[in-house]
């Protein structure tokens, strides 16, 4: 049984971003170093954040510190890959003559760059959680909640999607120079991320339900900001292959 409940909860996490990075990433050698490299500044916020909370801790700091902290630093890391990227453009230019979409189209780095930064986060929140998912031993056995390996893994998926959402619009927003939605990007990453501070009381639906409502939200502005539509979705959809015709010539 835990061993199906660990494939099962790293399935529910992974599976989604797994999808996404075969689908619109794996094929194209730019874009996976694009999300490594976004990766990597993820990890640089990760060590602020744990240096941070190393002195603030030994000054009996509470945790919201640590948690408000973190998600400035990674905020401020993001900013520092968009600055990157930008930089980085004429290079890529070079790089990509024959697929030049990743330049012309400016929402791929975004959106290559939120998840490079979901999936990162992801794997770091995860990883412990599923190593004690394999056992020995059941979670509820002394009254604790059994949902607590379902909960991780919905709150897993739900910052990976995140992140690739906040990418996307917190590029199109200093590109456009709208302060709208940066502001929302920082505030709704803070507030999802303290409302995980109420699962040690078992209080999941409190903590799932608005984090979901907030990843709504935020997909529905990224996609609008990206220039989708329901017309272009609709189009999308509906859209039937089509058969081209080419004449010999004698």
């Amino acid at each position: 049984m835990a061993l199906l409940e660990f494939f099962g909860c790293a399935f529910l996490a992974f599976g989604p971003p797994l999808s996404m990075f075969l689908l619109t990433i794996a094929k194209d050698p730019i874009r996976i170093i694009i999300l490594i490299a976004s990766a990597f500044f993820w990890l640089l916020a990760l060590l602020m954040s744990s240096l941070l909370w190393l002195v603030a801790s030994t000054l009996n700091s509470p945790i919201v510190v640590g948690v408000v902290f973190s998600v400035l630093f990674q905020e401020l890391f993001r900013y520092l890959i968009y600055l990157l990227l930008r930089k980085a453009e004429v290079g890529l230019k070079k790089l990509t003559e024959s697929d030049t979409a990743i330049i012309t189209n400016k929402n791929i780095l975004a959106y290559v760059s939120g998840l490079g930064f979901g999936i990162i986060s992801g794997t770091f929140s995860l990883v412990n959680v599923l190593a004690d998912a394999t056992g020995p031993g059941t979670v509820g056995l002394h009254g604790d909640s059994n949902l607590f390996f379902l909960t991780s893994s919905l709150t897993t998926l739900c910052f990976i999607l995140l992140h690739t959402a906040w990418g996307v619009l917190f590029f199109h927003a200093l590109d456009m120079k709208k302060f709208l939605p940066l502001i929302w990007v920082v505030t709704s990453h803070l507030l999802v991320s303290l409302l995980t501070l109420m699962n040690p009381s078992q209080l999941y639906l409190a903590t799932i339900l608005p984090a979901y409502a907030v990843l709504v939200v935020t997909a529905l502005w990224a996609a609008g900001a990206a220039g989708a539509s329901f017309t272009s979705l609709k189009k999308c959809l509906t859209s039937q292959p089509t058969t081209v015709q080419v004449r010999a010539e004698d």
